[in-house]
């Protein structure tokens, strides 16, 4: 299962709900009808309570009982209303305010004041003394952390407990239950829980987590799915300027930055846990960004939060999250750090922000305890293993878990498991699966094998005209020590068949030694990428795309061999060495790939028999994996640099090879969250030909004739028109994320976001590989200037589209040059 498909089921299966044992909800207003935003309510004589949303909303809940409703916001009294009965909803309660204070109070409703207010004041002293807490205020530290992660359906109506999708399901609803902080009810579909040492050192800068056991609610040998569900929770540190989770920077409001997004109110002061804090309320000064409104607690000794309760507002521009909650609470270590004790993090998933639409609520539920300081480990200790399945943690006993549970299961909890591990086992479940396993990763599932991708059976390009491809893999499990995948294409218009098949099997899980080979017969639009491929079955979109800009004439027969060894010496540090051996010929017709054989240039050739030798060094520090087999899954995608540096060696006579020639390639990628001001992605690109080769193996600045976005790909070049032998280049996209338009009355509702571009390349070739050339081509490099172009775009339309403007920057002499180019690209973001 990869990365979305568990998401994919839980969109597919909303649900029903039981009633907790005490639970209120409603509506504050004043004696003018006014709306009260960010009143305080809590059940009387607890610590359980919430403040009112930005339209004076509320919903509190509780497994305790209790009688009495207690209101209080600054400049109204404070007041208290019995409970009914266990469950009141709708309710309309009326603040009165103070007569004693009507004039000396100011009721804060819209933008308050940064001077001469106590709140600012108290918060540039947690400024003042964050670094004194935490476990950064120690050389050394270790704790035990437990994780419960939870997935359930949330908003349940009797249409849907009524659905025939439940047929042979309907045991599920027994399970329901209502939600503490949204009041919506709910059904648990997956828990997964998780006890953790957490080791680290603060003077070098490392840290290390040893999985203590992992359990979960029928998905025990899934380590995909385990660790995408916990790689959605990202850490985050509330005194750090921004707060970091799903791709996004949320401004936190006890950061220095919180001053110009947040208005703060001192709303009220009392003892907590021996310790007097004072509460102060926040909101945010504008609409659609990324931004909370909540309360906190802070400390009058230490200046350190207590507890803090951080809820995103309903306009916040993320898509297909509702609503995310998080509440900590810290302990008092020597009555002067504070430390972390509970963090709870819960996002409401939905396809809109309705409150009556159904989604799925994935929750976190984090307790730190057994802390120890300052005792020194070196630095070895924190080496970490390529190779570490870990088998054993997904396999402890009850018992274990019984003696490590920070916090016991409630009977809710442990009832997850009996009804998960049911239902995992019904024919209505598992079709469930096989559908959203197909959606998301293009195959269909059979005993042993896959087939697929179900995307790529359709194509059309000059030279085939329309291409049929059928192809699979051989899939026993997330670990397979071995896989073989093959595929079958034919033309209509060619009337040839075409195929593809490779292998690639692990000898060794410490190193990850791996071996792997394959070939490949195919027709293909080469100098699509600067940087060269190692993947034998890898076939760019503008080989077979529907839609073009112009004519798509120059595509290449290839039939490319491979054979490769690849080992991983350090984590995330990979070595290939490899061998390839390729035919090339001209596929369009009209199109020429012909060089000159003789030094008088009258002897011409149209096929290039190549071989080559090649060492890859990659290096991607900071990515997260899954699974240990010969293939594994990437589960922070996108989050992680990359560093790739391949020598390459042409060999003459081997194999009737044609040519001599060494060649060098670096490319970097990295991706950057820039705060508030959005997300980049900066890619640097060089390569160097050291001798005189044909059109076939020169270095083709990649151009992109299709409407569709094609990665590091220059929109407004055609293919071949700027061809080099020594080249660099720099890609640069940036998305505000919104940033621009929610500050713009008419587009802040329609939550787009900007996106802008600038990529540039220079090169040269030399005259030995002109004087080689035979093609007809104008063989043009970008030596005068560098060749560059800039674009504007709209991403988040409909939530599921960018579209992009590419302007180019110079060169219009070249023949047939386009000054302009659009490009448009789907995928699922939040």
């Amino acid at each position: 299962m990869n990365k979305y498909t568990y998401l994919l089921i839980l969109f597919l299966l909303p649900v029903f709900s039981l009633i907790a044992q005490t639970k209120a909800g409603g509506i504050v207003t004043d004696d003018t009808g006014a709306t009260v935003p960010f009143a305080n309510v809590v059940f009387a004589n607890s610590t359980s309570g919430t403040t009112t949303n930005e339209v004076g909303e509320f919903y509190l809940q509780s497994d305790d009982n209790y009688d009495t409703l207690v209101f209080s916001f600054i400049g109204y009294k404070t007041k208290k209303i019995a409970l009914k009965s266990r469950v009141n909803l709708n309710m309309d309660v009326k603040l009165e305010q103070e007569a004693s204070s009507l004039d000396e109070v100011v009721i804060y409703r819209g933008k308050t004041s940064k001077k001469n207010n106590p709140a600012i004041d108290i918060l540039k002293k947690v400024w003042a003394n964050r670094r004194s807490n935490g476990v950064n205020a120690f050389d050394q530290y270790s704790y035990k952390e437990y994780e419960k992660l939870e997935f359930d359906l949330n908003t349940i109506d009797s249409a849907v407990v009524e659905s025939r999708i439940f047929n042979g399901m309907e045991f599920i609803f027994d399970y329901a239950d209502t939600n503490t902080v949204t009041g919506k009810t709910y059904l648990p579909m997956f828990i997964n829980e998780s006890v953790t040492q957490v080791y680290g050192d603060n003077k070098i800068n490392e840290e290390k987590k040893v999985l203590l056991g992992n359990k979960n609610s029928g998905f025990n040998q899934n380590r995909n799915l385990i660790d995408f569900v916990k790689d959605i929770y990202d850490d985050y540190d509330i005194y750090k300027n921004y707060l970091k989770f799903f791709d996004k920077s949320f401004v936190s409001p006890i950061s220095t930055t919180g001053i110009d997004t947040y208005n703060y109110v001192l709303s009220d002061s009392a003892y907590i846990d021996n310790k007097w804090c004072y509460n102060i309320v926040y909101y945010p000064r504008r609409e659609n960004e990324l931004t909370f409104k909540g309360d906190f607690w802070v400390n009058d000794t230490t200046w350190a939060v207590k507890n803090i309760n951080l809820e995103t507002t309903k306009d916040v521009n993320i898509n297909w999250i509702k609503q995310v909650y998080i509440e900590q609470d810290f302990e008092v270590l020597n009555d002067s750090v504070f430390l972390i004790e509970k963090d709870f993090f819960m996002a409401d998933f939905g396809i809109n922000k309705k409150k009556t639409s159904q989604g799925v609520y994935a929750k976190r539920t984090m307790l730190y305890d057994e802390y120890e300081f300052n005792k020194e480990r070196g630095s070895s200790f924190y080496n970490q293993p390529v190779y570490n399945p870990q088998s054993q943690a997904y396999n402890r006993s009850d018992e274990f878990w019984s003696e490590n549970r920070l916090e016991q299961l409630n009977d809710d909890e442990e009832g997850i498991y009996v009804m998960l591990d049911s239902l995992t086992k019904t024919k209505a479940f598992n079709r469930l699966y096989d559908i959203a396993t197909i959606a998301q990763s293009g195959y269909v599932e059979f005993d042993g094998w896959d087939y697929g991708p179900v995307y790529s059976t359709f194509g059309f390009n000059d030279v085939e005209g329309i291409r049929t491809r059928f192809g699979g893999r051989t899939y026993f499990g997330q670990n397979d020590p071995w896989r073989i995948e093959a595929y079958g294409a034919y033309g209509f218009k060619d009337h040839k068949f075409k195929y593809g098949v490779s292998a690639k099997v692990l000898l060794d899980y410490k190193m990850r030694l791996i071996l792997s080979g394959g070939n490949r017969r195919d027709v293909e639009q080469l100098g699509t990428s600067l940087t060269n491929s190692t993947d034998v079955l890898g076939r760019s979109l503008a080989s077979s795309s529907l839609l073009n800009v112009g004519d798509t004439d120059k595509l290449s027969s290839i039939n490319l061999s491979v054979f490769s060894v690849q080992l991983e010496p350090v984590k995330n540090l990979t070595l290939r060495f490899g061998a390839n051996y390729r035919i090339l010929q001209p596929a369009s017709e009209g199109f020429s790939l012909d060089y000159y054989v003789d030094d008088t240039r009258t002897i011409t050739d149209s096929e290039i028999n190549q071989t080559e030798l090649s060492t890859i060094i990659t290096w991607t520090p900071g990515r997260k994996t899954s699974g240990f087999g010969v293939e594994r899954n990437v589960v922070n995608e996108e989050d992680f640099p990359t560093l790739f540096l391949n020598y390459s060696l042409g060999v003459k006579e081997v194999f009737n090879s044609d040519f001599d020639y060494k060649k060098l390639q670096f490319f970097y990628n990295q991706p950057l969250l820039i705060g508030g001001f959005g997300r980049s992605n900066i890619s640097l690109e060089a390569g160097k030909t050291f001798d005189a080769v044909p059109l076939g193996l020169l270095s083709v600045v990649p151009g992109n004739q299709t409407y569709f976005s094609m990665y590091n790909s220059f929109p407004t070049l055609d293919f071949y028109e700027f061809v080099t032998d020594s080249y660099s280049a720099i890609h640069i996209d940036h998305n505000f994320n919104g940033r621009l338009f929610s500050r713009i009355p008419l587009l802040r509702e329609l939550n787009l976001r900007e996106l802008v571009g600038f990529r540039a390349v220079y090169g040269d070739i030399s005259q030995a590989s002109k004087d080689l050339d035979a093609s007809g081509l104008p063989l043009v490099a970008p030596n005068n200037d560098p060749f560059y172009e800039y674009s504007l775009g709209i991403g988040n339309i409909l939530k599921v589209m960018r579209f992009d403007v590419h302007f180019r920057g110079n060169y219009f002499d070249n023949p047939d040059a386009r000054s302009l180019a659009f490009t448009i690209d789907f995928g699922f973001h939040f």
